[in-house]
């Protein structure tokens, strides 16, 4: 196989405008999202404040990506079966119920609730936005918007903590659940109006939903967070508890791949592990997901409480790594599309990311400020080069009528490395501040009159007003409490780099992918959809008509995908 990319077939300006009025659609959506992850960074002391949940502050996080991931292989599946359309509706709609639950809520477990069920909703937005567009651009062309895709999220990440920071100081930290209701119903109209794909033909094989692999799959993943949030911190991790959880977290993943080798449509099919590319992005995504949440979902915490800042300023102090990550992410995409080149941008990620890590790690609460933003610029180079660019991989491998479940399991894993990552540091970053803070103020430990004060009360607002004498061990705790976990998370970037040496670069495709001009696909795709040999024809067929009609020939189309021809 030759690697010279191959051209890009033209798009013509009907195509053009109809895709683009789609990706405006998806981007809102995106938004939307993306917005719900980042705007309570900054109001989150203040919320766990109010509402006297420090302790729990981490289940504000974990509760959202929890089960945000759990529900990512169930939309892929889904709509790889019924559609993409009214799967988003409906989970769009879940997203905005939800959030005016939020904004409702008066005690930190009715909060955790909420991001909960957000976290339901939540988790088919990224999803089939990306599943969306694999539907309809090549992957040859898809770079670029994927790299658009990571600049939302980027910007979202600026905007977040931004918006967070003034709806705290302003109208109220409730207006950050609340603001998703206008979101929320922009994004269902723009989902109404623009989002058009390709109608599914009725098959004659009854669609089998996997509600058996569904359950074992929740269960199994809530088992290991949970391992993650109590270990070493509400139970040691000795504790009957604990072991009880790992031991339970491995019989039902045992019965997970059991019910997977027996479900006529698996909601994660195995099959997708024979792809030698699927699962070399898929792990690395995995240790991504651990350093990049695990540092993201504590770090404005951090710096509200060490630099004694506004929760609007932490927010302006957190975009140089966003502006990082939506500049790298970006001209990432458009040098991939241009060039067809894409194996040396993930690897390159993983080294800078690895080196940002241990710089957090070095950080002191006299450091300057202009250094800690560097710092932070640094790690989000680090995450732009890598991250949209390992979904492309993946998408870049399978055809589109089984995209949206490989999609859906790459950032199943992903989110699970999310959820592992914000357990662990939180877990751990909470046990190390109370043993510091008891260490060093013990009466803090033991609460104010009235049981309203207290390590559990502490906000930004009420450091800031203490005595030097209280204030320094407070903050001093915080620095040494979270920031030594980043280096423990300097060998996850090391174990990325050495896994994505072994990527093989294919040639991306130049149409949209269909099981025809990938024969080697067809045994394996036809396994893992449970679908027979009509069925499957059928399917492609409709579902990529493009494809077909700009007058591409087998062989260019073979050479489209990275199939060698005679």
């Amino acid at each position: 196989m030759s690697a010279t990319a191959p051209a890009v077939t033209p798009t013509t300006s009907h195509e053009k405008s109809s895709i683009a009025l789609l990706f405006t659609g998806l981007m809102i959506t995106m938004l939307m999202a993306a917005m719900n992850q980042t705007v309570l960074s900054t109001a989150l002391p203040t919320i766990v404040g109010d509402l006297g949940g420090v302790e729990q502050m981490s289940w504000v996080i974990t509760g959202y990506i929890l089960a945000s991931t759990i529900m990512m292989p169930v939309y892929g599946r889904i709509s790889d079966q019924l559609g993409r359309k009214p799967v988003l509706l409906a989970a769009i709609i879940i997203f905005i119920v939800s959030s005016v639950a939020g904004g409702l809520s008066t005690n930190i477990w009715w909060l955790v609730a909420a991001r909960v069920i957000q976290g339901i909703g939540g988790g088919g937005l990224m999803i089939l936005s990306q599943a969306a567009i694999a539907d309809v651009v090549s992957a040859r062309e898809r770079g670029k918007y994927m790299g658009i895709m990571g600049g939302v999220f980027a910007i979202a990440s600026v905007a977040g903590p931004l918006l967070g920071g003034w709806i705290t100081e302003s109208v109220g930290w409730r207006w950050a659940f609340w603001i998703n209701i206008p979101m929320g119903v922009l994004s269902v109209l723009a989902t109404i109006r623009f989002l058009h794909l390709p109608k599914r033909p009725v098959s004659s094989h009854k669609q089998r939903i996997d509600y058996l692999g569904m359950t074992l799959l929740a269960a199994a993943t809530a088992a290991i967070v949970l391992v993650c949030t109590w270990g070493g911190h509400t139970y040691a991790w000795t504790s009957g508890t604990i072991l009880g959880l790992i031991g339970a977290a491995v019989v039902l993943a045992g019965l997970f791949i059991w019910s997977a080798t027996r479900a006529d449509q698996p909601v994660i099919p195995l099959a997708l592990f024979k792809d030698h590319n699927f699962t070399i992005t898929t792990i690395a995504a995995l240790l991504i997901g651990i350093a990049m949440f695990g540092a993201l979902g504590y770090f404005p915490t951090y710096v509200q409480m060490v630099t004694g800042v506004s929760a609007t300023v932490a927010g302006l102090l957190m975009a140089p790594m966003m502006g990082a990550m939506l500049i790298t992410s970006v001209i990432g995409g458009q040098i991939v599309s241009r060039t067809g080149r894409y194996k040396i941008f993930p690897i390159l990620g993983a080294v800078i990311m690895g080196i940002g890590l241990w710089l957090l790690s070095e950080l002191k609460i006299d450091t300057p400020t202009w250094w800690m933003c560097t710092v932070l610029a640094i790690f989000g180079v680090g995450i732009g080069l890598a991250n949209q660019i390992l979904t492309l991989i993946v998408q870049n491998s399978f055809s589109n009528a089984i995209v949206g479940t490989a999609t859906a399991a790459n950032n199943y894993f992903r989110q699970v490395g999310a959820s592992v990552g914000s357990a662990i540091v939180g877990s751990f970053f909470v046990a190390r501040l109370h043993d510091f803070l008891a260490d060093r103020l013990p009466r803090l430990g033991e609460g104010g009159q009235g049981g309203t004060s207290g390590a559990n009360s502490l906000t930004p607002e009420v450091v800031n007003q203490m005595p030097d004498a209280v204030r320094i061990p407070v903050i001093e705790s915080y620095n040494e409490a979270l920031l030594p976990i980043f280096l423990l998370m300097v060998p996850l970037a090391v174990v990325t780099f050495i896994l994505l040496l072994f990527v093989k670069e294919k040639p991306l495709a130049t149409s949209v992918i269909t099981e025809e001009d990938i024969p080697e696909l067809a045994a394996q795709e036809r396994s893992a959809l449970g679908v027979d040999d009509a069925d499957l024809d059928d399917a492609t067929l409709a579902l990529a008509p493009g494809a077909h009609s700009r007058g591409e020939s087998g062989d260019e189309l073979l050479a489209g995908a990275g199939v060698p021809t005679a």
